[in-house]
């Protein structure tokens, strides 16, 4: 019977872009999420960004707009991140949003109705130079427990210590460095201290599969009380006053819950609003039966994730999670993660480096082991790694073999002999096992696994040379046969590295003329007279001196100079932000104009959302009678009908030579009545500017595993 899963990953601060951690976790949850599709799993992969508390009301006052401006600032940055890396969650919400607002307030409602709500008058840190109550993550102070300096004010981000503000030793406002006031302020409380709450919490901690054996000694620490009766839990204070950004509590005017209620809430609040947009019943969905609720998190969080959030889910009625995964923090070359030492990555300098996504996406998977464990980012094991392992090892069986089959024998492929066949079940027959590693989120032995099937292959690819066979007189069917089973070889290895390598498998499956690859096709093979499509290369390998500059510091923009006419300013404004403007002679420099003009005036992603790019298919393409630069190109855009477009290409193509080709055009372009007749969007080109260059004029062509309709952005 397939499993259906619901799974999250947890939710980002909506105060800041996204850092290398942030895609650790995400690559992490994808790649199990797109293995157990694979298996042919339902699976809803959803997230949010955590939208309220003090900080994000702090940082909007900052920048004079409302935290709800700011909080949606953040989160139009967000595709380029996702889309970048791959990583495919079904729906993106925010904790604002009203779902949450109504499953906050409905599971407090229950918790009071189960008398696990309780009103206490509290002591609360107020700052008397911002004149406002201090949420616990804008105290600091020395850790109660093992006495570390500057620790946040509800827990230890160096033992683990959860504790009261109060608590901290030589407290101080992270906003303001004030000594801050103890004043008295009636807050709400959940009883975690309930010996209902206890008794739930140790048997849901102690099932075999909600968390790891590490992570379970952990919780220990904090669940059970030593043998003099001390320790366990205390209640949570779930409340704050205004003004805060958060969600009102029902019945409690001035108080709003404290942003940890509300924040894991919104795992179910972007489930509801995807399954709403899909018109399914979001109560019938929760109550299906066999549904599992995974959540991805990282160490620092794992008492809100393991103890509060369970807790909440269970004594409200509600079904607790089914596991927790917990993985541990990225360093950088040895070195915790720090922008002002430049020992961190930024995932977009990353992609505009032209690094490929996926080359992170395999490290980073090599060295997570399903365990609560910290992993390195070693520039020069990366390079190294990626460059044996995926060129090295995978690619280099279908480069070896692949231009054999379609030079020789039409792409044709030709059944196994004894020992290609051999070959070909030992792959096979490792299907299970790597299942199971994906499965366990141990993708560091996985890898290591199909690494070591493809080093076999190789093997054999060196005692068969396919090179001198295709040297020797009467040799064809040997040969045909050889380069066959590596194809065949190279399919499966495939099956095996998809989950982490999707754009790539896409390309492969475009190559190889298949399906889309499940993990069920391992048990099959192409059958003998299927034809491969002619080998283009598939990946590059990690280039070093990118890798150096990824490292780099940032270079300052430069500093415009002051214009000296009328005409200089006019030319500066036009330019890309930090651009030395062109000089007042009009002779722009290589920095401002590249293709031969600036780049235009900065817009917004709103702006840039508008414009509807799609993937078509050249379908029919023909010279326009009367005009010595159009061709009309037919565009199967995945509508269900074409569409005419008349294009200005035909000094660079023949009309022959693009038809069946993929690219890209503007779909959502007006129509555009010519003498010719009417065009229905725009295919995309690049040319120089300056008329003077020949560079000529160039269609995109998007690789191979694209298809009509894709949206790109």
């Amino acid at each position: 019977m397939s499993r259906t899963l619901f799974v999250t990953t947890a939710l980002p601060y909506a105060n800041g872009p996204f850092h290398i951690g942030h895609m650790l976790e995400y690559i992490q949850a994808d790649i199990w999420v797109r293995f157990q599709r694979m298996q042919g799993a339902t699976v809803d992969f959803v997230c949010a960004d955590d939208a309220h508390g003090a900080a994000i009301t702090i940082a909007a006052d900052k920048e004079g707009i409302t935290p709800q401006a700011f909080v949606a600032k953040i989160a139009a940055g967000r595709a380029q991140y996702l889309q970048g890396f791959h990583i495919a969650f079904d729906n993106w919400h925010s904790t604002d949003g009203p779902e949450n607002h109504q499953l906050a307030q409905e599971i407090y409602r229950d918790l009071r109705s189960a008398g696990l709500i309780e009103t206490r008058s509290v002591e609360q840190f107020y700052d008397p130079e911002k004149r406002m109550f201090l949420a616990d993550r804008f105290i600091k102070g020395e850790c109660p427990n093992c006495h570390s300096k500057d620790q946040y004010g509800d827990n230890c981000e160096v033992c683990g210590a959860v504790y009261a503000p109060t608590a901290l030793i030589n407290p101080y406002s992270a906003l303001s460095g004030a000594k801050p006031e103890l004043r008295s302020s009636d807050h709400f409380f959940f009883k975690l201290s309930d010996p209902r709450c206890e008794a739930f919490l140790q048997q849901w901690t102690a099932a075999p599969g909600h968390v790891q054996p590490e992570v379970q000694n952990k919780i220990r620490e904090w669940l059970y009380k030593d043998a003099e009766g001390k320790g366990g839990l205390g209640d949570w204070d779930i409340s704050r006053d205004a003004p805060y950004f958060g969600i009102e509590i029902p019945d409690a005017p001035g108080k709003y819950f404290y942003v940890w209620l509300d924040a894991p809430v919104g795992y179910l609040a972007s489930l509801k609003n995807l399954l709403d947009k899909r018109g399914e019943d979001y109560a019938a969905y929760m109550g299906r039966p066999g549904l599992e609720q995974v959540h991805f998190i990282g160490k620092d969080i794992i008492t809100f994730h393991t103890l509060f959030w369970p807790a909440m889910l269970h004594f409200s009625g509600r079904k607790a999670p089914d596991a927790i995964y917990v993985h541990g923090h990225l360093t950088v070359n040895g070195e915790k993660m720090s922008k002002s030492r430049g020992t961190g990555i930024d995932p977009l300098r990353y992609l505009s480096l032209g690094l490929n996504p996926e080359h992170l996406r395999y490290y980073l998977a090599a060295k997570l082991s399903g365990r609560n464990e910290d992993i390195d980012f070693n520039s020069e094991d990366f390079a190294a790694r990626v460059n044996s392992d995926l060129v090295g090892k995978y690619i280099n069986i279908a480069s070896r073999a692949a231009g054999f089959l379609s030079k020789r024998f039409g792409g044709q492929l030709a059944a196994a002999d004894a020992e290609g066949a051999t070959l070909l079940q030992t792959l096979q027959a490792a299907a299970p096992e790597i299942a199971a590693l994906y499965d366990n989120r141990d993708t560091s032995r996985a890898l290591r696994d199909v690494m070591a099937l493809a080093d076999r292959v190789n093997e054999y690819v060196d005692q068969n040379k396919p090179w001198d066979l295709a040297k020797q007189q009467g040799m064809d069917e040997r040969l045909q046969a050889v380069c066959s089973t590596c194809i065949q070889a190279f399919r499966l290895l495939t099956v095996y590295l998809k989950p982490v390598l999707p754009a790539l498998a896409a390309r492969v499956e475009a190559f190889l003329a298949i399906a889309p690859l499940q993990s069920g096709d391992a048990a099959e093979l192409l059958p003998a007279g299927h034809a491969i499509a002619p080998y283009q290369h598939l990946m590059q390998r990690v280039d070093p001196k990118l890798l150096e500059q990824l490292f780099d510091a940032p270079a300052p923009l430069a500093a415009q100079p002051a214009a000296a006419s009328a005409g200089a300013s006019k030319a500066s404004s036009a330019a890309a932000p930090g651009a030395v403007a062109a000089a007042a002679d009009g002779a722009a420099s290589d920095a401002v104009a590249p293709g031969g003009e600036p780049i235009a005036a900065t817009i917004g992603i709103d702006d840039f959302a508008k414009i509807d790019l799609r993937i078509a298919r050249i379908v029919n393409c023909e010279e326009v009678e009367g005009s010595t630069k159009l061709l009309r190109l037919t565009l199967d855009v995945g509508e269900g009908r074409h569409r005419n477009v008349f294009s200005g290409i035909k000094s660079m193509y023949k009309p022959e030579d693009l038809v069946g080709k993929l690219t890209v055009m503007v779909a959502n372009l007006a129509p555009r009545k010519m003498k010719f007749g009417v065009s229905e969007g725009m295919v995309l080109a690049a040319s120089h500017a300056d008329s003077k260059v020949d560079a000529g004029i160039h269609v995109l062509e998007p690789w191979p595993g694209a298809q009509p309709g894709m949206r790109v952005g």
